[in-house]
């Protein structure tokens, strides 16, 4: 299989590409930095893989994978990420993904998660694994707390989080102060949150930030 790798990291591209060398079933064709050379690579290789990087420099995740698989249904996509929380595995699958695979297991799990995928399954490493099917199999209808946000919530909350300003928040999504401050309203009802300072303890403690 063809396979392109992108991650904003080069150490950790060459660290993973090592690892794919060992592997006689797929052959890495071209690697990527940020969103827009990846798009770039994808349509000059049309791969039958991709290991992306969650967050990378122009590139939105859940957006990008609903916009490649709507060109290039049969490609298998596996998401790479340093996030643990079930949340973020949650949104990517349900976009159409195939694997989530935590940084911190990459090298250890990524040659297991690609046989899986190309066979039909869909891998999580295995560190979140039960609580993200657990998850799933609750529905919309039983999602809460992060699982009842938005992807465009959950972006609005990591910002606030890291203590941008409306303005600022609004400046790095392209979107109206007015539309910041309605996405941070529903936040709070969502969550049950009434201070900036509740806002920041939620999102430390279900590891949006560090």
């Amino acid at each position: 299989m063809k396979l392109v790798l992108a991650d904003d990291h080069t150490m950790v591209r060459e660290s993973l590409a090592r690892v794919l060398d060992s592997c006689p079933s797929v052959s890495v064709v071209e690697q990527a930095g940020d969103g827009i050379e990846l798009k770039k690579v994808i349509e000059k290789t049309k791969p039958e893989f991709v290991i992306m990087d969650y967050s990378m420099p122009n590139h939105q995740a859940v957006d990008a994978i609903g916009d490649f698989l709507s060109t290039y249904p049969k490609m298998k996509i596996v998401v790479l990420t340093v996030h643990e929380n079930i949340h973020y595995a949650v949104r990517v699958l349900n976009a159409g993904a195939h694997g989530y695979l935590i940084k911190a297991a990459a090298v250890d799990e990524l040659l297991g998660a690609i046989e899986a995928v190309k066979h039909g399954n869909v891998y999580v490493s295995r560190k979140i694994a039960d609580k993200v099917w657990q998850q799933l199999r609750a529905g919309k209808d039983g999602k809460t707390g992060l699982g009842s946000l938005s992807t465009r919530e959950l972006e609005v909350l990591k910002l606030l989080a890291e203590g941008h300003s409306l303005q600022e928040s609004a400046n790095e999504l392209g979107i109206k102060v007015s539309t910041v401050s309605t996405y941070r309203s529903r936040i709070m009802e969502k969550l049950s949150l009434k201070s900036n300072g509740e806002l920041l303890r939620f999102a430390i403690d279900n590891q949006i930030i560090t």
